[in-house]
């Protein structure tokens, strides 16, 4: 089978499995191309009960050498593990792995259980075989510069005493990162304590990294990059997607259960953890807390194109910031800022959840400056931009990408609005359960065309 079948655009509608629809105009994965042939590389390994190590790379060095290195110093054994790297399952060849990649140990199916604790090395601590930053940016896109002034304010606080706070609303953990005047400047979300990862501080576990999560199609442990994507995505700061970025981060404030910093324990230490990194934006109440007369019609429409964009499966009120606009002819003017997207890009169609969906303000149609940038929206750029900023997107992801902006672009060509569109990618509800979507029976209908094509092709009686 061709690498871009391997993980197709699906939905996880029981009579709607299908494959991508996209044909030709989607030509897979170049994530192989242009692999790393330079010498040393650093890459940062997370274990699947959380645990991480960074270790530098030699051109000789293999998935055997790393799985031994961690063997050695977290003190477990790695011989019924994979190494793997998004999609991929790093058998031996690591000249795909490149500098500041994130890579999963996760062991075998026969062999795993969600139930070990990240273990407390032995001998040496790892923070003294580790010397890297207490904070330090996977990936090197200049997207990424505005987090810079942040994270070393971060880690001045740090240093002077002013410890991150917990988050105490919502169920995955995560912690706001202050400055050294105890002002918050980002709000930080480990991998490992997302709902039902190894290390949440909430009791939300019962599952490894790399299984299904909160949705069927967004894996524990994935929501992180996702939340990078999002920004990423947000071209020219149209939707007004906080900076973020993907960190190795090192603190005591970190959960890890059942190991070295468990509830009980009296003394803290220090763990280093894959996380997201997001600006924290100052903000009067988010949007559960106050009518929608006043959100102006353009932040709406903007929020709702990225939200179509990316298939948002998880935009409600209380993620969408609101913020009182200050100065001269601003009175009662408001300002949305859109957060927590680390369930967009699933891995199959499923239902989404677009909260604008009956707002007034999504019945309007399209503005020309609107219609412009949706017009310009370039998946196959975007998707390209991902594997080289987030290489461990899974190519099911990009498919879902790539078919919510070629339909966004048609449906708005064809003159529908904001509502219009969200309401053809969401199921309907019924008493017999909930029916496809008009964008799932689109595409069903179009694999049923490529299915015949394949039938009467040359090729298709050549393989009678």
């Amino acid at each position: 089978m061709s690498r871009k079948l391997d993980s197709p655009v699906q939905t996880q509608m029981a009579v709607a499995a299908f494959k991508s629809p996209l044909g030709g105009e989607y030509h897979g994965s170049k994530r192989m191309e242009g692999r790393q042939n330079s010498g040393r590389r650093r890459v940062f390994v997370q274990t699947e009960t959380g645990c991480v190590l960074g270790m530098e790379l030699d051109r000789s060095d293999n998935a055997h050498t790393v799985k031994r290195r961690l063997q050695i110093a977290l003190n477990m054994s790695t011989e019924e593990s994979s190494l793997t790297f998004g999609d991929m399952v790093l058998k031996n060849d690591l000249s795909a792995v490149r500098n500041d990649s994130p890579l999963l140990l996760t062991r075998n199916y026969l062999h795993r259980s969600s139930s070990t604790p990240c273990l407390s090395p032995t001998g040496r601590d790892i923070q003294q075989r580790d010397q890297s930053s207490p904070i330090e940016i996977l990936g090197q896109s200049n997207s990424f510069a505005k987090m810079k002034p942040l994270i070393k304010e971060s880690i001045k606080a740090i240093k002077n005493g002013v410890d991150p706070l917990r988050v105490h609303s919502g169920l995955g953990g995560a912690y706001y990162f202050r400055n050294s005047r105890g002002l918050s400047v980002a709000i930080v979300k480990p991998t490992d304590e997302e709902p039902f990862a190894p290390n949440n501080p909430k009791g939300f576990v019962g599952k490894a990294l790399g299984q299904p999560g909160l949705k069927r199609s967004v894996r524990v442990g994935e929501t992180g990059f996702r939340e990078v994507a999002a920004y990423l995505l947000d071209h020219d700061h149209f939707a007004n997607v906080p900076p973020t970025a993907l960190v190795k981060i090192t603190h005591s404030i970190f959960n890890v259960n059942g190991g070295v910093n468990g509830n009980k324990t009296h003394e803290k230490k220090q763990v280093s953890k894959i996380a997201s990194f997001q600006q924290f934006i100052p903000h009067d109440f988010d949007a559960s807390d106050h009518g929608t007369s006043s959100f102006p019609v353009s932040s709406v429409h903007r929020i709702g194109i990225l939200d179509i964009r990316i298939f948002n499966t998880d935009r409600h009120a209380g993620n969408l910031l609101v913020r009182k606009l200050d100065g001269v002819g601003s009175f009662g003017q408001v300002d949305l800022i859109p957060i927590d997207h680390g369930l967009c890009l699933p891995e199959t169609l499923e239902d989404p959840y677009f909260e604008w969906i009956h707002w007034p303000q999504a019945s309007i149609p399209f503005s020309d400056d609107e219609l412009d940038y949706i017009k310009k929206l370039e998946p196959g750029k975007d998707c390209d931009m991902l594997r080289m900023q987030l290489p461990m997107i899974r190519e099911a992801c990009l498919r879902v990408l790539v078919l919510c902006t070629m339909f966004l672009k048609e449906a708005a060509t064809y003159g529908l609005c904001l509502a219009e569109i969200g309401e053809m990618m969401s199921r309907e509800f019924r008493p017999g359960g909930e029916e496809p979507s008009e964008l799932e029976l689109v595409c069903i209908e179009a694999r049923k065309l490529i299915a015949e094509r394949e039938v009467f092709s040359p090729r298709g009686d050549l393989g009678r």
